[in-house]
């Protein structure tokens, strides 16, 4: 099965393999006004494949914004909302994939896996409610 693709990544695609700019946009304008090419398909596409990888809301509006889509634009946030059922269920899950189960860690383990779950797009107010639900050695 193929992937869908935004229009973006069709322009850079057909210009790295010597097609005029003009002549793609047309041919790509054709593609979108036929339905074959959907820039909020592909985002909701892209959304819940990175969700299923672990991935949190900032860090799919990131990668979707290096992809051409405009969040705000195409009313991704409430897509995104209802994709994610619950944000701090997927965060759990995510910690639990990469450190096993939830079991007391030090402070300076917190630091490190906190860090992780911010690369991952988690927002600050997400990690510091789940970290209400971990016990802390102080060492």
């Amino acid at each position: 099965m193929r992937r869908e693709h935004s229009q973006k990544e069709l322009l850079t695609k057909l210009m790295q393999k010597g097609f005029q700019r003009t002549d793609i946009q047309a041919v790509i304008d054709d593609l979108a006004a036929n339905n074959w090419q959907s820039d909020e398909r592909f985002a909701e596409n892209y959304a819940r494949h990175r969700l299923k990888k672990g991935y949190g809301a900032t860090a799919i509006r990131y990668e979707l914004s290096q992809r051409g889509i405009d969040v705000a634009a195409n009313n991704l946030n409430d897509v995104l909302l209802t994709i994610a059922d619950d944000w701090l269920d997927l965060l759990t899950q995510t910690y639990c994939k990469k450190y096993g189960e939830i079991a007391p860690i030090t402070c300076y383990d917190w630091s490190k896996r906190s860090r992780f779950l911010l690369q991952r797009g988690f927002s600050s107010s997400q990690i510091q409610q789940f970290a209400k639900n971990l016990r802390f050695i102080h060492s």
